[in-house]
């Protein structure tokens, strides 16, 4: 298995093979999030239009997501795992989400052009991820760490993809000095600070919890829309 790791749009753009998309602040800490609170399915869209599109055919769906981190007006909630937590089960149970995101999401659709799978990746799916990766032995593995709005690389998801790559057998990983690099940058402390609704500060404790969940999530192309599905390991 050959495993490398990359960066940014070009990354996603240039990621063969198995392809593992890691946005840990915030979208795919939501994503599983959001399953384990009842969500039924869930649609990754581009653009704003394309989710009010859907939402006006199918006004039960509930539209997740930001743009440069900012909630979209006329979304549901935003791209926040704490605001999510806060509205719980009974909010989510049994329906259907469209997510739109600045980098995860972007990163996902990107990748589906080239790659022979896409998977959705955060420090919350990463042993269920490589779990499933472990059981197909796939011969190329790609890492992207997808940063903040394709463009500036984000020390969670750079680490979140050594992580990874640690956990497939390829080079080290030192949590205490991922979690200083992380903590102290200021893509983390925008949310410790407080000084923004829309970055709460329980965002990033959620995000860096560790293997929360036990399935992995996979992009698939059903009915010309893109899913994200839960899967497990064989």
């Amino acid at each position: 298995m050959k495993i490398s790791l990359h960066s940014l749009e070009e990354g996603a753009r240039a990621a063969r093979g198995t392809v593992v998309i890691i946005d840990v602040f915030r979208a795919f800490t939501c994503m599983p999030l959001l399953y384990s609170l009842g969500v039924v399915k869930s649609v990754l869209v581009a653009t704003a239009e394309e989710a009010l599109a859907i939402k006006k055919r199918d006004p039960s769906r509930i539209l997740v997501g930001e743009i440069d981190g900012i909630p979209i007006k006329e979304f549901d909630v935003g791209n926040s795992p704490g605001d999510i937590l806060r509205l719980g089960e009974e909010y989510f149970s049994g329906k259907s989400i469209v997510q739109r995101t600045s980098s995860g999401v972007q990163g996902v659709l990107i990748a589906m052009d080239a790659a022979d799978e896409v998977l959705l990746g955060s420090y919350s799916v990463a042993r269920a991820t490589v779990d499933y990766i472990k059981s197909t032995s796939p011969e190329r593995v790609s890492i992207v760490a997808m940063g903040w709005n394709l463009r500036e690389k984000a020390p969670e998801d750079e680490w979140c993809a050594r992580y990874m790559a640690h956990l497939l057998g390829q080079g080290d990983y030192d949590h205490n000095r991922a979690m200083k690099d992380i903590l102290f940058h200021h893509g983390a402390q925008k949310f410790l600070r407080g000084g923004k609704s829309y970055f709460p500060p329980e965002d990033p404790v959620l995000a860096l919890q560790r293997d929360v969940y036990d399935f992995a999530l996979k992009a698939r192309r059903i009915n010309n829309e893109v899913e994200a599905v839960k899967i497990a390991a064989d």
